[in-house]
């Protein structure tokens, strides 16, 4: 595709500005162009809005201190950064807008299944249901499917070659994770009443 000529090209490196100028609006780029995405933006796509010898991960650092206070903050999950509201505010929202996330549209088991997807993948059916006690249904996985938490793996080399299940990125986005590394403890789960309803589950 042709580049818009009527565009002027960014100027990265802002070489006519003295170095705390130059340096406030790299972080003032970053913050508008995290602003601007509903998804983890990469330090890849950071880089191309800062001069080549600006760090990326200096830059965020001094941002995260600048919005101390703030009702949002910067958060690296998944594959990058976003702008997220800080917990403490998620009953104001709902309480003022009636903004849920999407969880909440979740039962409690469909949370425990999806946790036990998150620690035991790729994990088929008959895997959960070995876990559960019980038949895990297809519309239980169709839920978790729709809200792009979970995806499908690789074939189980079981009798058949059942598919498997997996979380997804998405997954890391919405529970705050910047990898499955990150995922709590099953004491920490089990502290948050998530595992609570489903007591044949185990995550040890």
């Amino acid at each position: 595709m042709a580049k818009d000529r009527s565009e002027p090209e960014l100027d990265r490196e802002l070489s006519d500005l003295p170095p705390e100028l130059r340096w406030r609006e790299w972080m003032r780029r970053i913050e508008a162009v995290l602003f601007a995405s509903a998804s983890p933006v990469s330090r890849e796509d950071l880089t191309r809005v800062v001069g080549q010898g600006a760090s990326i991960d200096l830059l965020v650092e001094d941002l995260v201190a600048d919005l101390e206070g703030r009702a949002f903050e910067i958060a690296q999950v998944a594959s990058g950064w976003m702008f997220r509201t800080r917990p403490a505010y998620a009953p104001a929202i709902r309480a003022a807008a009636d903004v849920g996330d999407q969880l909440l549209d979740l039962s409690e088991f469909d949370v425990a299944v999806l946790a036990a997807i998150a620690y035991h993948q790729p994990i088929t059916r008959e895997g959960l249901k070995d876990i559960f006690g019980k038949e895990i249904s297809r519309d239980l996985i169709g839920r978790l499917h729709a809200r792009d938490l979970i995806g499908t793996g690789p074939r189980s080399p079981q009798r058949g070659a059942p598919y498997t299940f997996v979380t997804t990125e998405h997954f890391l986005v919405a529970f705050g994770l910047e990898s499955l590394r990150d995922l709590p403890d099953r004491e920490q789960l089990e502290d948050a009443g998530v595992v609570g309803e489903v007591p044949k589950v185990d995550f040890g």
